[in-house]
Order: structure tokens, then C-alpha cells, then sequence
């Protein structure tokens, strides 16, 4: 989800949720405690230089109950941080803290925003000889296709 699209949802929501992944939501005394643009410039695996950016929002929560952090004031918070930082509009990653930080995608489910689950992967499959995931076929649907065509009056033979 990029950053205009979360500035579009805010003015919408009377309050500001966030779930998990697995459902559970965000504690709702949660704090953003950064909004920044992030950065990160490798190499992969297959010797290519590559640059990437994104937005990035640290979710914390802890013993003050009685915080609550409202769409506007993130929608504040969001405003600053474009005029401060010249901020683009990127795709937003969250920190949150389980056991370790976890690092997640954003979505919006037309009520409250969702921490998706990330995924590493090798960007350098070719160079790397990775093979080609080949498609996962149902052996009965290939019988099924196979005996219609090889079938008596198909006229395939």
C-alpha cells in the first residue's frame, strides 16, 4: 500500500485499527513512534547493484493505556513528516515488535489496516541457477485431458 493511499483512508476512519496477520489486532494504545523513508542500496546474489525505497512506520505499544493515537493526528504525523523529509509516495513496510521485530507489507480491509506477511526471495534466480518453479499439475486432470483427447472419435490420432 503506498502512501497516498493510507492518507486517502485516514480522514474516512473514526478510529485508527491495526491487525496481524494471524487476526489479532494492535492494541489500540499503540504508538507510531517513527514515519520515515527508508533507503537500501545491495547487491544480490547474481552481482547486480540495486536500489530500493520505501516508507516506513514503526507500530509500538506499551504500559500507557491510556494513549490513543487517531487517525488524524497520524494523518499529522504523515503531513510533517512529507514536508520535513521531502518523503515520496512509496510503498509503506511497518516495524512491529513480537518476540523480534517483524517487518510487514500494508493492506487496507476497507475498516481497519492490515500488517501482511513478508517474504525474502533470490531477485538474481536467473544468474544463480535457480530453476524455474514448474507448475503444479493434479495427475487426475491430466488423465482427464489426456482421455478426451486420445478418446475414440476425437480425431487426434
Amino acid at each position: 500500500m503506498k502512501l497516498s493511499e493510507i492518507k486517502s483512508q485516514l480522514p474516512q476512519l473514526s478510529q485508527l485499527t491495526f491487525f496481524l496477520p494471524d487476526g489479532t489486532s494492535v492494541p489500540a494504545h499503540f504508538h507510531i513512534t517513527e514515519v520515515g523513508q527508508v533507503t537500501k542500496r545491495f547487491i544480490d546474489c547474481g552481482g547486480t547493484l540495486r536500489d530500493e525505497k520505501s516508507i516506513n512506520f514503526q507500530l509500538w505499544e506499551d504500559g500507557d493505556y491510556d494513549h490513543r493515537l487517531g487517525a488524524k493526528k497520524l494523518l499529522d504525523i504523515i503531513q510533517l513528516s512529507e514536508k520535513v523529509l521531502g518523503l515520496e509516495d512509496l510503498e509503506v513496510e511497518v516495524e512491529y515488535q513480537g518476540d523480534t521485530i517483524g517487518k510487514y507489507g500494508l493492506d487496507f480491509n476497507g475498516e481497519a489496516f492490515v500488517l501482511t506477511k513478508t517474504m525474502t526471495d533470490c531477485l538474481a534466480k536467473d544468474k544463480c541457477g535457480i530453476p524455474a518453479q514448474k507448475p503444479k499439475l493434479k495427475l487426475s486432470e491430466i488423465q482427464t485431458s489426456a482421455a478426451g483427447c486420445c478418446a475414440p472419435n476425437s480425431k487426434c490420432c
